[in-house]
């Protein structure tokens, strides 16, 4: 793992190369932004370049500390992800417990807790104490893709760094060239990951993305054709896959995007269902404001079943809308 290997965020990357060797790290950072779009991967490179015993480039993959840190036996490095969707206070008790001691391999430890935003109460309430008053050697890493659950006196207490997309260009050329996809194909991986690079990569070491696509156009080809009877029948597919629901909603906010592209400009390469446009040109009949109604509608949906909303009532009221 290097900074070499990520693929863009080259204004982070630069920044935190500075302060390392600069000396003006800070004590705690919070990496957020969506998921799947780098931040964990960039911040395992900084937490072994901040481990790195080298004098000049760091990390230089060469160290005691680094080869230890890539056989994931560094003891500097400690690391906390969620359990069952959840932080719980006794992980944070386990990390405070091993923070006074004195590093081993370097001059340094370093704290990485992903998704920081699934800490319960309890666990919060522990690691702002830790926040307040960490030991010189110490830096704290939190990710996070959704920040804004976090509370403020943590936030107040962190360097925010923010990650956006990378650019689409660069993801569609390595998922063609390392992952051995089409043009047409990497092209709609990357638009609907909305420049995710994690993510990108993830859905492209198989094709069950494209395979659900393909299960959702039947489901809703005779539902748009006005066959309310496949609403009910459908429901099969959407409860197999409930955990996959956002995913799935988006695959149907994308296509009826796209025919209100097909109706107002006809096929035009922004349309990234490319291998559809049979499809979509059947689907041209229905009104433009009714489309647009319908996205609005999907969108909504998954609102609802974030909250837990009853999840079969939501999927079928969103069918029978469209």
């Amino acid at each position: 793992m290097d900074f070499k290997d990520i693929i863009g965020h080259e204004n982070i990357i630069k920044s935190l190369k500075k302060s390392i060797k600069d000396g003006t790290t800070s004590h705690a950072y919070l990496f957020q932004g969506e998921k799947g779009i780098g931040k964990k991967k960039l911040s395992y490179a900084f937490s072994k370049a901040l481990l790195c015993l080298a004098d000049e480039e760091k990390p230089c993959n060469n160290c005691v500390s680094c080869k230890r840190f890539d056989s994931s036996t560094n003891p500097d490095f400690l690391h906390i992800e969620p359990e069952k969707n959840m932080i719980r206070k006794a992980e944070i008790e386990k990390l405070q417990r091993k923070m006074p001691t004195t590093p081993i391999n370097s001059s340094k430890k370093v704290i990485l807790i992903e998704e920081a935003h699934l800490m319960n109460k309890e666990s919060t309430n522990k690691l702002l104490k830790t926040l307040e008053e960490p030991p010189p050697y110490v830096h704290i890493i939190l990710t996070s893709s959704e920040p804004f659950k976090l509370l403020q006196t943590i936030l107040s207490r962190v360097q925010l760094i923010n990650f956006f997309p990378v650019p689409k260009e660069k993801i569609q050329n390595l998922l063609i060239k390392e992952y051995g996809k089409s043009k047409e194909d990497a092209k709609f991986i990357t638009e609907f990951t909305k420049g995710a690079i994690g993510k990108s990569i993830e859905l492209s070491k198989n094709d069950e993305l494209f395979g659900k696509r393909e299960e959702v156009l039947k489901i809703l080809n005779p539902i748009i054709l006005g066959d309310k009877t496949k609403i009910f029948y459908s429901m099969d597919f959407f409860n197999k896959y409930e955990e996959d629901i956002g995913e799935i909603l988006d695959i149907i906010i994308y296509y009826f995007r796209d025919l209100l592209l097909y109706k107002k400009i006809g096929n035009s390469p922004l349309i990234i269902n490319k291998d559809k446009i049979h499809l979509l040109s059947q689907h041209s009949f229905m009104d433009f404001n009714k489309i647009s109604d319908i996205i609005i509608n999907i969108m909504e949906t998954k609102d609802i079943i974030k909250r837990n909303i009853n999840y079969k009532l939501a999927i079928e009221a969103m069918l029978l809308n469209i």
